[in-house]
């Protein structure tokens, strides 16, 4: 990104919710950590660069300790010899005033998401870097907005738009075709990141540096739109952001406008991260191989609860047969299911050594060819993630600058009703006369939903997101009304039981669901095979349904169709090149930093 070409500001985000869960066990490990050490690593490479072209860096790898990061960079840019100027962001650590906000007992770790002022102060008081903790991910762009530009609180609308491109760029290669439903049509080896050109009244241009991999389009940017959102009423700390007024409009390869975005005021109240120890968990799988499969697991369920010792059975036993076998396999691989045993309980004893023991000797007695895929280890604790809301005014929102200075980021002083526990509340969908007119009635063809629709999918807490959009005004004339809820409780059987809400964007061709539960307790949990959703919309796009052949003609696809593989066997060897390393570029010239020129 450096050398690449040109650049104002250099953001990173290094935090997910398993992430916040990891250095909170950090730090009660030492309390001098809790930070993405990986940031250290990188600058110690690129600090220098950074400051020799002018480049400001804006990440929240402060994690649970952005004081401490703070320091730790100094001290490393002193070993460098480089001048920078380091600020960070504090106050979203809430877990000192657990009981003054009437937070939970028996917390690892409570982060408010602060907005992108206190970043803006900082860099308004002239720092060249600012580390962060827990801060929205796209408050790492609206801050640099905030400060090159000049908005003020009452700026909703610029606000929104910069909320908007700070979110297509937080999951970098994601909106440059990385983890994208149609990459076949684009060269991802090696995708680039993606550059946000954000203009005044916070419209932007998606792009990314020349002769860099993968591909911006309409289609890269619509996915990473619906990553992780929801419904048309995107919450954060300094700005509502309505996701049904973004436009996307592509402007020649790689560039994807995103118009100006409305804004409306932001909640009372701020959301918190609460991560906390769930218990203990364990894990055995069998591999079930040849004839019989579903009997052979019927048989080691059995056998398995028989051979655990009374009072040693744990809270949870969950069971999951998945069939990876075929018949007539060519290989011993291809011809075996796995069963898994999942174990949980607050008890470390009973996920533990009974547990393996209980698997182990079942080795010459049980079904034949029993195997396992490693010997049952020792059990292990496990992390749950809740969300809370407090007070913004309760929050100490603090940029604490170079110099040691430190200011007070008030919060937003208009807001609109407050965020809890139980919002965002379901919105209504549309009113169907501003849905577009069903397809006509014609011929059709069972296939899968993705060879016209697009998805992405991923986790919020205990909850799944599901975005999925059409590629052409026929396509979303038939999507609209063919993917409701009960035609997705149809597709996904696994979502039959539970609270799903479907979310209408028509500017988007989109529609995107929220379906809570799907993840038990969240990521660290791991309640199900993908823990995390995020192969959970290509499942979807996988299920076959009557679609109308209009659709599935060659003309009526936007990309090429799909051609055969090659299935390759266990044996074969894949082999990898590594790319050639670009020559770096000329330094370029800083824009000139005037809050009419794009940031």
């Amino acid at each position: 990104m450096l050398t690449g070409g040109p650049l104002d500001v250099l953001t990173g985000d290094y935090l997910a919710e398993l992430t916040m869960l990891i250095l909170a066990r950090d730090r009660l490990k030492d309390p001098a950590r809790g930070y993405a050490r990986t940031f250290l690593r990188q600058m110690e490479e690129c600090l220098g660069l950074a400051r020799e072209r002018g480049v400001r860096i804006v990440v929240n790898a402060g994690g649970l300790n952005p004081a401490r990061l703070a320091d730790d960079l100094r001290a490393l840019a002193r070993r460098l010899g480089v001048e920078a100027a380091v600020a960070h962001v504090e106050g979203d650590d809430l877990l000192p005033r657990r009981e003054e906000l009437g937070l939970p007992d028996g917390l690892l770790a409570a982060h408010a998401y602060l907005g992108g002022f206190g970043i803006a102060a900082c860099l308004r008081e002239g720092a060249d870097v600012v580390v962060t903790g827990r801060v929205t991910d796209a408050a790492l762009v609206v801050g640099p907005g905030i400060a090159h530009f000049g908005w003020t609180p009452d700026d909703l609308d610029a606000l929104a738009g910069a909320v908007v491109a700070g979110h297509v760029l937080e999951c970098g290669a994601q909106a440059t075709g990385g983890n994208y439903a149609f990459f076949r049509e684009h060269d991802v080896t090696r995708p680039g990141f993606p550059i946000a050109e954000l203009q005044a009244d916070g419209s932007s241009v998606i792009t990314k540096h020349p002769g860099t991999g993968g591909a911006v389009t309409t289609g890269t940017v619509t996915a990473q739109l619906l990553y992780e959102t929801g419904g048309s009423h995107y919450l954060g700390p300094d700005v509502t952001a309505r996701l049904d007024t973004v436009r996307l409009t592509g402007q020649g390869p790689d560039r994807v406008r995103i118009d100006p975005v409305r804004g409306e005021a932001p909640p009372a109240t701020l959301k918190v991260g609460l991560n906390a120890l769930g218990g203990h968990h364990n894990e055995v799988v069998f591999v079930l191989t040849g004839l019989d499969i579903e009997a052979k697991a019927s048989l080691v369920q059995r056998q398995f609860t028989e051979a655990l010792p009374p009072g040693a059975r744990p809270a949870e036993l969950r069971w999951t047969l998945a069939r990876t076998d075929h018949p007539d396999a060519p290989t011993e691989e291809t011809a075996s299911a796995l069963l898994r045993l999942t174990a949980r309980d607050p008890d470390p004893a009973k996920v533990g050594r009974e547990l393996g023991k209980a698997a182990v000797e079942l080795g010459l007695a049980g079904y034949p060819g029993f195997h396992l895929t490693a010997p049952p280890g020792p059990g292990a604790p496990y992390g749950v993630f809740t969300a809370a809301y407090v007070d913004a005014k309760a929050v100490e929102h603090t940029a604490v600058l170079p110099d040691g200075r430190r200011i007070a980021v008030p919060p937003a002083p208009v807001t609109g009703h407050p965020a809890s526990a139980e919002l965002p509340v379901p919105e209504p969908e549309l009113p169907e006369l501003e849905l577009p007119e069903p397809l006509p009635d014609g011929p059709t063809r069972r296939a899968p939903l993705g060879l016209v629709a697009g998805a992405r999918s991923g986790d919020k807490g205990g909850d799944a997101n599901l975005g999925v959009w059409a590629r052409t005004e026929d396509g979303w004339r038939w999507l609209v009304h063919t993917l409701t809820v009960q035609r997705l409780r149809e597709l996904l059987p696994e979502t039959v039981a539970l609270d799903i809400t479907r979310h209408v964007l028509p500017n988007l061709r989109a529609v995107n669901f929220t379906l809570t539960g799907l993840l038990g307790q969240g990521v660290a949990a791991r309640h199900r095979f993908d823990p995390q959703a995020k192969a959970l919309g290509e499942w979807l796009r996988s299920r076959h349904l009557d679609i109308p052949t209009s659709l599935l003609s060659p003309t009526a696809l936007p990309g090429p169709l799909p051609t055969a593989t090659t299935l390759l066997t266990a044996t074969t060897l894949l082999t990898a090149t590594t790319p050639p390393t670009p020559e770096p570029l000329p330094t370029p010239e800083p824009l000139a930093d005037s809050p009419e020129t794009p940031l």
